[in-house]
């Protein structure tokens, strides 16, 4: 199997939420709530998602949005692929990637909530080659390093200020150990693709955390927001502390109790006619990279990856994201508690970290997501490799995410303009209800 790395695309979490004007209104619980929850039509979105396919851009695009806890609204358009295929629906799979980090950060929130971790507990207490840490001291040039001064945390490796470097965003000579290593965030294609750098075979889980603990860092822990394979390794840190393997615990503590039945690290055979074909943009043109019929989905992955692993439905994750809405709570079932809740999507950067030039500057990070600040509190999320983008507005009761297949994701301006849509078609009800 082959395990080409990431593009550098899963960078753009949740944008531009929560920033609106006029949107103070919809704060829960008011007959203005009520009706927007009732609402089927949102025609900024509904326009755009269609735009996309009709101009070919992509196969199949589709979005789902809830107030509160309620039941979704699902807008789709377009098939799972360019061949002739089915309409896309609430169940097709998409490749999530990092939006599996959500999903991650919240397992290990339980995990504290349970007693069995601490947010600032050296992770060396769960890998104990971690102990020793090295930092880079010219990490673009050279693998000379010194002794860190501070010990990785738990908080580090949810808000990457671990000082760990990513394949898909490293540069200079720590880039090629990773390679030589394994060191890589998940899987792409079982074809060659120009641009994605093969390395290695990936090892498993304990030994794919305990090469990363031998190697140095690129910063001091604690210092610097660097995108990183942290979640990876939580992934392990999570094995530990609960005494299971980490997909048995995200299975039993998170996608039983929600009843997320189409939520995978290797999808079925059975099910593979649900999921989208997956393209690159190359030239303006969708060259299909892994088509779903033959994805490399299907393989057994070389272990579930935290960062970057899940492949799932918008049913499916609509519901993760109504359970952090409900406070851990959806239909009676306590997934986790309110307080865990509330910390894991609460700014979680150490004191002083260095943000400058990052695609966090000015916000916040909690548990594998990037939380809001000032005018966009209340907002937390993530986005995926792959052109998906979900996430929370607690403050203004609002939950939403979008989908489609197309790498790299930067290629449109999906990913930052999806809560736009979202937020123009919830100011344009609350003026005309406000008018009414």
């Amino acid at each position: 199997m082959r395990h080409d790395r990431l593009s550098a695309v899963d960078r753009r979490g949740f944008l531009g939420l929560g920033t609106l004007l006029g949107l103070g209104a919809l704060a829960a619980p008011s007959p203005l709530m009520a009706m927007l929850r009732e609402a089927a039509d949102w025609p900024t979105v509904s326009k755009n998602i269609h735009s996309y396919v009709d101009t070919r851009k992509v196969a199949g695009m589709m979005a789902t949005i809830g107030w509160g806890t309620d039941a979704p609204v699902s807008l789709t358009a377009g098939h799972l692929s360019l061949d002739p295929s089915p309409e896309v629906n609430a169940d097709t799979l998409w490749r999530l990637y990092s939006m599996t980090k959500p999903v991650t950060g919240m397992a290990a929130m339980m995990l504290i909530g349970d007693g069995k971790m601490r947010l600032d507990q050296p992770v060396a207490d769960f890998i104990p080659e971690f102990s020793d840490m090295r930092v880079l001291t010219d990490p673009a040039n050279s693998l000379d390093s010194v002794p860190a001064k501070n010990p990785v945390t738990i908080r580090n490796l949810l808000t990457h200020t671990a000082g760990l470097g990513y394949s898909i965003v490293t540069k200079g000579p720590l880039l090629q150990t990773y390679l030589d290593n394994g060191i890589l965030p998940g899987v792409v294609s079982r074809q060659p693709i120009p641009g994605f750098e093969g390395g290695a075979e990936v090892p498993s889980l304990d030994e794919f955390a305990r090469r990363v603990g031998g190697l140095p860092l690129i910063a001091e822990p604690g210092t610097k927001w660097s995108y990183s394979i942290g979640l990876d390794v939580m992934g392990r840190v999570i094995e530990v502390a609960s005494g299971m393997s980490f997909d048995a615990f995200l299975q039993t503590r998170i996608f039983d109790p929600l009843d997320m039945t189409s939520t995978f690290f290797q999808v079925p055979e059975s099910e593979a006619h649900r999921l989208a074909t997956n393209y690159a943009v190359i030239g303006g043109l969708l060259i299909p990279i892994d088509p779903g019929k033959t994805s490399i989905f299907l393989d057994k992955p070389a272990f579930p990856f935290g960062g970057a692993g899940l492949v799932g439905s918008a049913r499916d994750y609509d519901r993760f994201l109504a359970m952090l809405m409900g406070g851990g709570t959806l239909d009676g079932t306590e997934v986790m508690s309110r307080a865990m809740v509330d910390l894991g999507t609460s700014n979680l950067l150490p004191d002083g970290v260095d943000l400058t030039g990052t695609w966090v500057a000015g916000q916040g990070f909690g548990a594998g997501g990037r939380v809001g600040l000032g005018p966009r509190a209340g907002t937390y999320g993530w986005a995926g490799a792959a052109g998906t983008v979900g996430g929370i507005d607690r403050q203004r009761g609002l939950r939403a995410s979008g989908y489609t297949q197309y790498m790299p994701s930067e290629v449109y301006p999906f990913q930052g303009a999806f809560y736009e849509w979202v937020y123009a078609d919830a100011a344009a009800m609350a003026q005309a209800k406000a008018a009414a």
